[in-house]
């Protein structure tokens, strides 16, 4: 892996005083990006070559008459291939989605044009968001830069990779199990899912309507709290809290079931570097969370919404489909209205028991992901893919089925790619980018 790219604040730095430009810095991701893919690489599906580097003259020109639209101006970003824009095809990491290039951005897209952002290209993914391994048998499967023989973790795969490998900035994502959240943990990065209604999600191709979220992958809490201002609209207050003091809540139930040693060291180590440092790790007992594989078995609201969507295109289509994504979305066909009217009221008393034990809390801490990323000549079999997919979905799932948000932090386990996520409950996500801050800084 070649040296980081600085964070958005210091690049927008350098450019401002002059120390590089906006079509140098898109030169150089696009350099790395033919180089990445001339290897065999898979994070990108599409690059737009021609229209980034108009875009980053543009912001350069701007920036010479004193136009600064924000402090993405002028830097490389990638977007998922779940997001329309113009002029390009959304496949959604599939075969099955091959129509005419969207009319218009997504709105979410739109305001990172709007802000500057240098629009680099379309990232690869799981197809149709529906995995937490990246896999995708019609693309290519990126790999985590820590170790080629392991997969970077999904959906948002080439996302991470991408900024993982100097290629953007950061990163357009989506999470409704975990999918901005797994990778930046499996690539080493900081990924923030924020509560699913602050970001808008017209112009993506759903998964789940009642857990999809849009966010960034990037390289920091300050990089993912930049990232949001522009997608979301809102400019929140994350500026990190002080540590000593802080009640950061940690229950053992279910979350830290079957955790590989390195991902239970790491994550037990760093508990006690914050305890030392004056932060207060509370124990909270939660265990209603164990009845969530229960709740859940026939597919729950992820298989019921996909399959509303994707029976049509299935139909029409079913061959071009992964056939562990089109195994996946049929079970939402057994889901009757009764089934999914129980699944809603089941979510309703898991977010009230959930907000009466999380209360007083400043944030909720967990393990990322329950293991390392694993390696990709591992899970060939159905048998070992939907386990292994299973059990890495298993802990960030939690906080969309709660409609919380989180940042993942890379734990400084050199690497490993394993994650501390911290964790609210819906609406809290500026006190989660305060004290995700505040870790962050204590972890350096």
């Amino acid at each position: 892996m070649s040296a980081a790219l600085p964070t958005i604040a210091a690049l927008a730095a350098d450019l401002a005083a002059g120390r590089t430009t906006s079509v140098a810095l898109t030169e150089q991701a696009l350099a790395r990006i033919d180089a990445h893919r001339n290897g065999g690489g898979a994070a990108f599906l599409e690059v737009d070559a021609a229209g980034a580097l108009a875009a980053a003259r543009a912001a350069d020109q701007a920036r010479a008459a004193g136009l600064v639209a924000s402090p993405l101006a002028g830097l490389p970003i990638s977007i998922k291939d779940l997001f329309d824009v113009q002029g390009q095809v959304t496949r959604a990491g599939s075969k099955a989605l091959a129509g005419a290039p969207a009319s218009a951005d997504a709105p979410v897209v739109a305001r990172l044009r709007a802000a500057g952002a240098v629009l680099i290209g379309r990232t690869n993914m799981s197809e149709f968001a529906f995995s937490g391994l990246g896999l995708n048998p019609h693309y290519g499967t990126p790999r985590t830069p820590f170790d080629e023989a392991r997969i970077a973790g999904g959906s948002t795969s080439g996302g991470a990779v991408s900024v993982a490998l100097d290629m953007a900035v950061a990163a357009l994502g989506t999470d409704t199990g975990g999918s901005i959240r797994i990778p930046s943990a499996f690539c080493g990065l900081t990924g923030f899912k924020p509560t699913a209604s602050r970001v808008p999600l017209a112009g993506a191709v759903p998964l789940s309507t009642s857990l999809d979220s849009a966010g960034p992958l990037a390289r920091s809490v300050a990089c993912c709290a930049a990232f949001d201002a522009i997608v979301s609209g809102e400019t929140l207050d994350s500026r990190p809290a002080p540590l000593a003091g802080l009640r950061l809540l940690v229950t053992r139930d279910f979350v830290c079931d079957g955790l590989d040693a390195e991902v239970a060291q790491a994550f037990d180590a760093t508990l006690a570097t914050l305890s030392r440092l004056g932060a207060r790790i509370i124990p909270f007992d939660f265990p209603e969370l164990k009845r969530l594989p229960q709740i859940n078995a026939g597919g729950g609201l992820t298989a019921a919404e996909a399959w509303h969507w994707h029976k049509q295109l299935l139909a029409e289509r079913g061959n071009d489909y992964d056939q562990r994504v089109a195994m996946r979305i049929r079970r939402g066909e057994q889901l009757g209205a009764a089934d999914y009217i129980e699944l809603l009221a089941e979510r309703r008393a898991m977010q009230a028991r959930a907000a009466g034990l999380l209360r007083e809390a400043d944030a909720w801490l967990m393990p990322t992901v329950a293991v390392r990323p694993p390696r990709l000549d591992a899970l060939e079999s159905d048998e070992a893919f939907f386990a292994t997919n299973g059990l890495v979905l298993r802990n960030p799932s939690v906080l969309n089925f709660l409609d919380g948000c989180a940042v993942s932090l890379p734990l400084p386990a050199a690497g490993q790619g394993i994650g501390l996520s911290v964790g609210g409950l819906n609406g809290s996500d500026a006190r989660v980018l305060q004290v995700a801050g505040a870790i962050e800084a204590a972890l350096r």
